[in-house]
């Protein structure tokens, strides 16, 4: 069973920054897509950034300009390098691996950003 797991969450004020860690194991991680969601109390958990193995990025938006994704295979694991940092960008964030069908979740990690 593949399993992530996020890190690098916290407490930051607006303007700054968090880089967020997903490490995968039981996975070979260079062969998939992964994604970065998040989700707000109150609100349906949302798309925020992805990256193809190839190396491609997408980004939601209203993250554009802001954040960056990346993706060190040999490590296995994925960044979100997060700047210019929102109240409104406050949710728990969960990074995510689709592989043939089956959506592989981590536990999540808290990102509030305070006025």
């Amino acid at each position: 069973q593949a399993q992530l797991v996020e890190s690098g969450g916290g407490l930051v004020q607006a303007g700054g920054s968090l880089r967020l860690s997903c490490a995968a194991s039981r996975l070979t991680f260079s062969g998939y897509a992964m994604n970065w969601f998040r989700q707000a109390p109150g609100k349906e958990r949302e798309f925020v950034a992805g990256i193809r193995w190839s190396g491609g990025t997408y980004y939601v938006d209203s993250v554009k300009g802001r954040f960056t994704i990346s993706r060190d295979n040999a490590k296995n694991t994925a960044y979100l390098q997060m700047n210019s940092l929102k109240p409104e960008d406050t949710a728990v964030y969960y990074c995510n691996v689709p592989v043939a069908g089956t959506d592989y979740w981590g536990q999540g990690t808290q990102v509030t950003v305070s006025s």
